[in-house]
């Protein structure tokens, strides 16, 4: 059944101090980050949907954005089609805009994006950025910046659907030969076209 949150960031200020730093556990909770459009091509709902599918069979709760259109709708659909858990985060703008996912397990309302992030990041075990626009990418790079730091160490990966990260990674590979990356994306990162086998490597890290 659907639940109704609203909580205050102070209760996941523990992410910052690294309480939820430890990586001897199994994957419980995966965060999504994801949009609310599909792109261009019909394979990127569809790597959605393979995403939400394998976390059900798995038994692994779905984090995402709260969303119920474009890749947040079809990866949290394709989750409860499954029989998963599903826990949605979302803004109170967005959620008064009717933007909010009404049937997933939780949808929890906050004041700002950086709540929103936060409490998503609290949650999770590990990360999976899908193909998406500048609030994948700024969820996706700051979670970097917090591994980079040593907040976290929790592992993150692409799901790279038709070759959608190839770029970014050449870029990444760019920015370390310039000397401004400490952080080693090839080790640090997991990147794959396969769903099934991208989530096997962050259950495995």
């Amino acid at each position: 059944m659907h639940r109704c949150v609203e909580l205050p960031l102070v209760a996941y200020a523990g992410f910052m101090a690294g309480e939820n730093s430890d990586t001897n556990r199994a994957i419980k909770r995966l965060c999504v980050f994801c949009g609310a459009s599909s792109g261009a091509r019909p394979e990127y709902p569809a790597c959605a949907r393979a995403v939400g599918q394998q976390l059900a069979q798995r038994g692994i709760t779905l984090i995402f954005g709260g969303g119920r259109a474009g890749m947040m709708g079809a990866v949290a659909d394709a989750a409860l089609d499954g029989g998963g858990r599903v826990v949605g985060v979302i803004t109170k703008l967005l959620e008064s805009r009717e933007m909010g996912h009404k049937g997933i397990s939780e949808l929890h309302i906050v004041e700002t994006m950086h709540e929103r992030k936060m409490m998503m990041a609290t949650m999770a075990d590990a990360f999976i950025a899908l193909p998406g626009g500048l609030g994948t990418l700024d969820e996706l790079f700051e979670i970097l910046a917090w591994a980079q730091l040593g907040i976290h160490a929790k592992p993150v990966g692409l799901l790279n659907a038709c070759g959608y990260y190839d770029q970014l990674w050449k870029f990444m590979d760019h920015v370390e030969r310039e000397n401004f990356l400490r952080l080693n994306h090839r080790t640090a990162v997991f990147m794959d076209a396969d769903a099934a086998m991208l989530i096997d490597n962050l259950s495995l890290a």
